[in-house]
């Protein structure tokens, strides 16, 4: 049974189906009760009418007759006005001032019910009908339903009460043939209605089975596929785009993480390669001089420092996708940490004839990870200088502007060509590949710009390439005042 109502074609059937059956049976007792009080007050107002004629008929008689107001005249009123009022389901009863029966009019269609009234029937009805102080009400006589109105009148100094009885019948079996209908046709209506209702709950959730099915079929190795879009408009429409959007962040990031792991086995292939060659270089040889050994250990520590930093830069970045590199906040000044890592790297500079400057525009106050900051400077500092050609000159910039700090990074180098721009700050890129590992340098893996991007953004800051053409290119980071720590 829980597995039945695991089933949201089940429950919107039931839910459809109870909503019809509430809506039925409320507009059936609805037309019902309002059926039934039109024919009360249908009746009521005929029997107004009724008692008026009724009346009329018997004053005229009294006034016609050669003593008015005698016992006699109306006596003979009452005869005749019952006489001329014989309407079908309606019995006129007269009494006098004193509840004594004066008259009783005959049904014209079952003169056995006026017959079945006894005198003592009728006067214990206008006692109890005095009582209740309203004109109209409803009575039970001789096995027959009436709807009553009571009409007391006066003549020549003579009062009495008009007894107006209606049998209704024939609007009882009316009511009593419309409820027997509605008990029979909301049922059938119900059943008729929860099969439509789980006929549409069927196919309206068609597309959710298919996108479920098709979904269950995507894996790893055909993160391409998407989901149907049969109608984009709708909300299903609408769910199969946001599910497709998902597989496509997926698969760009399942595809960055194949790339990922590919450039990163292609890149401590050749460190590793190195080592194990030159160890069996000098394992090879029974002999060797002092120099040649102190050349191949030279070779296996570059090689092995290089492959600490690859490793070292990978760890980085994976506690960083991880989000398990929390910031160490602390406050200290920009610009003394930028005029330290400028020198820091002077000596490369200098290698190369390169002229370092730096400027910056007054104190730069800042809370941040003082150890993150100092290695995104000398990253982007170092890729300078890396690709400024010798005799080049490389300037270090920070000043503050609209509650952020404003860092520069330019140089005279050879500058980005514009279809390698967008991705410059890819895990693994190298601008140009042919000028690593020259000259004793051991290159580096493409991983410096992409973590100096990660530290800008875990700081509520960003890095960007500002300008880049032959004559150089401008790196630009913006840090805020407070960090926020991610």
């Amino acid at each position: 049974m829980e597995v039945m109502f695991n089933s949201v074609r089940l429950r919107l059937t039931l839910w459809y189906t109870g909503a019809m059956a509430l809506i039925l049976v409320v507009l059936a007792l609805s037309t019902y009760l309002v059926l039934r009080r039109n024919i009360v007050l249908r009746a009521d107002a005929q029997a107004t009418q009724l008692a008026d004629s009724f009346l009329s008929t018997f004053r005229a008689e009294i006034a016609d007759s050669p003593e008015p107001g005698s016992p006699q005249s109306i006596a003979e009123g009452v005869v005749t006005a019952t006489a001329e009022h014989k309407f079908r389901d309606v019995i006129f009863v007269v009494f006098d001032a004193q509840g004594n029966l004066l008259g009783v009019s005959e049904d014209a269609r079952n003169r056995d019910h006026a017959r079945d009234l006894s005198q003592e029937m009728l006067l214990s009805t206008l006692r109890s009908l005095r009582s209740s102080s309203r004109p109209f009400g409803s009575v039970s006589l001789a096995g027959h339903r009436y709807r009553s109105y009571l009409h007391p009148f006066s003549n020549y100094g003579q009062g009495g009460t008009l007894l107006v009885l209606q049998s209704l019948h024939d609007q009882n079996e009316f009511l009593e043939t419309m409820a027997g209908t509605f008990s029979l046709v909301i049922p059938l209506l119900i059943l008729l209605s929860s099969f439509g209702g789980y006929i549409l709950a069927r196919k309206s959730l068609s597309p959710v089975v298919a996108m479920s099915a098709q979904a269950s079929r995507i894996g790893a190795e055909n993160l391409h596929e998407r989901l149907n879009v049969t109608n984009p408009e709708d909300e299903l429409g609408r769910l199969a785009a946001s599910f497709n959007d998902l597989l496509d962040r997926i698969d760009r990031s399942f595809e960055k993480q194949r790339r990922f792991v590919a450039d990163a086995s292609h890149e401590l292939r050749t460190p590793v390669a190195i080592l194990c060659g030159e160890a069996e270089v000098i394992l090879g040889q029974p002999t060797r001089s002092e120099a040649e050994y102190r050349e191949s250990l030279e070779i296996l520590r570059e090689e092995a420092k290089r492959l600490k930093h690859i490793v070292e830069d990978l760890f980085t970045l994976a506690r960083a996708d991880a989000g398990q590199h929390p910031l160490d906040l602390t406050d200290f000044y920009l610009e003394e940490l930028m005029a330290e890592c400028a020198k820091n790297v002077r000596t490369l500079a200098a290698a190369k004839a390169i002229g370092l400057s730096c400027e910056f525009a007054g104190e730069l106050p800042i809370q941040a990870d003082e150890v993150l900051l100092r290695r995104m400077l000398l990253n982007l500092l170092d890729n300078a200088i890396k690709y400024t050609p010798q005799g080049g000159q490389i300037w270090l910039r920070g000043c503050s502007e609209n509650g952020r700090y404003r860092m520069e990074i330019a140089d005279t180098g050879t500058g980005i060509s514009p279809d390698l721009q967008g991705k410059i700050f890819e895990r693994f890129f190298r601008g140009d590949k042919a000028r690593s590992r020259h000259d004793g340098n051991t290159g580096g893996a493409g991983l410096g710009l992409a973590i100096s991007a990660w530290i800008a953004q875990a700081h509520g800051g960003k890095i960007e390439l500002t300008r880049s053409s032959p004559q150089g290119s401008v790196f630009t980071v913006l840090l805020p005042r407070i960090s926020s720590d991610h």
